[in-house]
């Protein structure tokens, strides 16, 4: 694809800036800073200013303000979120043919809507419900009785059991297991008895689901992840949770049962919970945080047990002079045994 940089400022609401002709620069590519070549664009935000402006791009987006800027620039409110827009459009559409492939298995009174793409070896089981625009990648399951909404995508291998729903416009990515059973058990004796989940998992509209998730069915009723909700790859999430709309889950969390997550939560990397606790909406918890409580609105916590930020920076600086504290506290031990004696 080839645009000009004022077409491409057209198209992101942005301004041209630069020498005379810089409206007029011919952009065939994006890239990063390093990888970016004589006719790409990049884009750039603090702390990576002075970093573009040695770079061998054509053209530099930047936020509104950068100024002295020494190559041809396109200045936008929000060189990210323009930059994503952009990529969408510079990237080629993958293509399939529509319609059901001879080579996958659809089931009796199964209904498929309009403009659907069903690949070989797919497995659409009985009474499974497909909503238009749908495309269903190789080697995927959808069980009995369970619903793909209108425009979402689900990619190869992915299994989405008996009864589980998922909304409009989601994204489930490779290998994710939605409605694998619940981890529940009675122990009598030392012996562990499977107890039945019989619930479902209903993924709300605008939901993207990683690689590799594991979302369990309810024991009873539902596990429930909301509208616009994205989850890295890796995540796992247990029987009965309530993830509210707009999370952020990376990757290797673990969220245990019967967790509710109120909206706009975010967890970094590797975050646990126990189960059957209530997490406030606004919050943010940073990597390896674990959450072992009922936690508030709009906090921003780390560590194990999890505790706000500041202060968990604050004993982290503190551990780093434990080896030189403890040496002056055995002098100190040493003196004061020396004075007790005299």
């Amino acid at each position: 694809m080839k645009k000009t940089l004022q077409e491409i400022a057209d198209y992101v609401g942005g301004r041209v800036a630069g020498t005379n002709d810089a409206s007029s620069i011919v952009i065939t590519g994006l890239d990063n800073i390093e990888g970016a070549g004589a006719h790409d664009l990049t884009f750039a935000v603090e702390p990576h200013i002075d970093e573009a402006k040695a770079c061998q791009a054509a053209a530099v987006m930047l936020p509104e303000g950068v100024a002295d800027f020494p190559k041809p620039a396109l200045y936008v409110e929000n060189p990210r979120e323009a930059f994503a827009k952009l990529l969408a459009h510079f990237t080629p559409k993958l293509e399939f043919p529509q319609g059901v492939s001879p080579e996958a298995h659809v089931g009796k009174d199964v209904k498929i809507g309009e403009h659907v793409t069903i690949m070989p070896f797919a497995v659409i089981d009985d009474h499974a419900v497909i909503g238009d625009n749908v495309t269903i990648y190789p080697h995927t399951y959808i069980g009995q009785y369970a619903e793909v909404g209108a425009d979402s995508l689900i990619y190869s291998n992915v299994t989405i059991r008996e009864h589980c729903q998922v909304g409009k416009r989601c994204i489930i990515n490779a290998s994710a297991v939605i409605g694998s059973d619940g981890f529940g058990f009675t122990t009598r004796d030392g012996v562990h008895t499977k107890v039945p989940q019989v619930g479902n998992v209903v993924i709300e509209d605008d939901v993207e689901i990683g690689a590799h998730n594991s979302i369990d069915r309810a024991a009873m009723g539902s596990t429930v992840i909301g509208h616009g909700t994205k989850t890295d790859n890796l995540v796992h999430i247990g029987h009965n949770c309530k993830i509210g709309p707009n999370c952020l889950i990376v990757a290797q969390t673990g969220i245990s049962g019967s967790t509710i997550v109120d909206h706009n939560v975010t967890f970094g990397g590797q975050v646990g919970t126990v189960g059957h606790i209530h997490i406030g909406a606004n919050s943010v918890y940073a990597a390896r945080s674990g959450i072992i409580s009922d936690m508030p609105e709009g906090v921003f916590c780390a560590g194990f047990p999890v505790q706000q930020h500041t202060e968990w920076l604050r004993m982290q600086a503190t551990m780093k002079h434990l080896p030189e504290m403890y040496k002056k506290m055995k002098q100190l031990e040493k003196k004061l045994a020396k004075f007790e004696q005299k």
